[in-house]
């Protein structure tokens, strides 16, 4: 049986992931996600498809950040009715995060036909359809972790824990070749161990085809306890400017981890003069699927919320944490002169109500700017973290005047030293192909491993396509 895998996202970038495995006549896509970073519309008209959607057997989520499954409406109107298979905790994620991403998608094509029409041109069709979406949430099939299922006639499946987001998994399909079994494994987004509420990734005793994630392949993150006490640094000197900070958080994870560290500063009684406000509705939902789902969570950080609050609930661990539900509450907080910490997506700052956030705070220099996590080419955020004095918002021009602190602990992704730890306990003499990350990154995490471990991984362009 012929069997070849093609790189079709996140492929020498991070964000789009998507391989096109093909085992004989059966058609295998792992993740389906969009491009990060512009407008919501240009974005999704760019993102075309190098296959027919119809001749598509099943797809394989990792996890259900939206880079890695946000395509998926658009997949069904293009004709796909197979099986999404996925874990208990992404199919509970990754109704909340299809369902905003369309809604945002709907609003803004409304607002871009209605300056079309007023411009005497055509409007433009959605390319998907609330039903589009309903169908692809219908389509999911769970398994739980370390499960053996099949995906199709002679592919099997399991899920390992990436400890990345609630649900996100190491996918790892045996393809029954006749004469011998192959394990293609596909590294989803391997989780940091130093960060919170996540367990620690699983690894994996053999494989013949590694796709390995490289986010952050060139270099390792700060210790948590530093990364830690430079945000406590921050809330101090916030404090004493008498100022505001503004953290932009990914609506699923991290902004999870944030109210978790911010509970633990609380009862240190470091918040006490501070309001809390998760300026998220998305954040809020996700936040209640982690409340119901505290067992796939890490045992020790569970207990310390017990313990510490005298209760699992975060209302009491965080008990000045304020959700703002409406726009206009949303709105209410600009009237905050001082001592507000405001989470708010989205995470690199390309929509989301942090953008309003930023154009009320960003040109006084007594407030600050936390991001907790990576920055992609192209964001907003990234623009912020590489010193630009100035940024449009909303058609006008903003001084950045704000202090803006990059804490990089907090991420969610494995450093390149977890990434090689992973890789080496691998057994079988795989071959290894990295994927979602930089340029950059995935030479140097290329090289560490050749150094290190004698391991010689390639570096796949887009559309290349390889035999297992």
């Amino acid at each position: 049986m012929r069997t070849t895998l093609q790189f079709l996202g996140a492929a020498r970038e991070v964000t789009g992931s998507c391989y096109l495995l093909q085992a004989g006549e059966r058609r295998i896509l792992l993740d389906c996600g969009l491009h990060q970073g512009g407008d919501s519309i240009d974005r999704l008209e760019t993102e075309i498809f190098d296959f027919d959607p119809a001749l598509i057997d099943a797809v394989v989520l990792s996890h259900a950040h939206l880079d890695h499954s946000g395509l998926l409406p658009r997949l069904v109107n293009g004709g796909f009715s197979g099986a999404i298979f996925c874990t208990e905790g992404t199919y509970r994620l990754l109704k909340i995060l299809l369902e905003d991403s369309a809604n945002i998608y709907f609003r803004d094509l409304e607002y871009d036909n209605l300056a079309r029409r007023r411009a005497g041109k055509p409007p433009r069709e959605p390319l998907y359809t609330e039903k589009d979406v309903s169908r692809a949430i219908a389509s999911c099939r769970t398994m739980p972790y370390h499960q053996h299922g099949e995906v199709a006639p002679w592919i099997g499946l399991r899920f390992l824990d990436a400890g990345h987001i609630l649900g996100s998994s190491i996918v790892e399909l045996t393809l029954d070749c006749g004469d011998a079994e192959k394990i293609l494994v596909f590294s989803g987004d391997l989780g940091n161990p130093q960060t919170s509420l996540m367990r620690t990734f699983d690894t994996v005793e053999r494989a013949d085809v590694v796709l390995l994630e490289s986010t952050y392949g060139g270099r390792d993150h700060n210790p948590m306890e530093e990364s830690l006490e430079e945000f406590r640094n921050v809330i101090r000197r916030a404090e004493k400017e008498g100022g505001n900070i503004l953290i932009p958080a990914f609506a699923v994870g991290r902004t999870q981890e944030l109210l978790f560290h911010l509970g633990q500063f609380y009862q240190e009684g470091l918040l006490h003069n501070w309001q809390v406000f998760l300026d998220s509705p998305m954040g809020h939902a996700v936040t209640e699927v982690y409340a119901h789902c505290t067992q796939q969570l890490d045992p020790w950080d569970m207990a310390t919320i017990s313990q510490e609050a005298g209760s699992g609930d975060l209302k009491s661990f965080l008990p000045n944490l304020s959700v703002t539900a409406s726009v206009d509450d949303s709105m209410a907080i600009n009237k905050i002169r001082s001592g507000a910490i405001i989470i708010a997506g989205s995470g690199m700052c390309t929509g989301g109500r942090i953008r309003h956030h930023l154009k009320h705070r960003l040109w006084e220099a007594r407030n600050h700017v936390v991001f907790a996590g990576f920055q992609a080419r192209g964001t907003l955020g990234r623009i912020l973290v590489d010193g630009s004095d100035k940024v449009k918002l909303f058609g006008q021009w903003i001084a950045v005047r704000a202090k803006i602190h990059t804490i990089g602990g907090f991420s969610a992704h494995a450093g390149q030293s977890d990434l090689l730890h992973w890789a080496s306990a691998i057994g079988g003499d795989p071959r290894f192909y990295l994927i979602h990350g930089e340029l950059e990154s995935m030479e140097a995490l290329a090289e560490a491993l050749r150094q290190r471990h004698g391991i010689e991984a390639q570096i796949p362009e887009r559309g290349e396509v390889v035999e297992l």
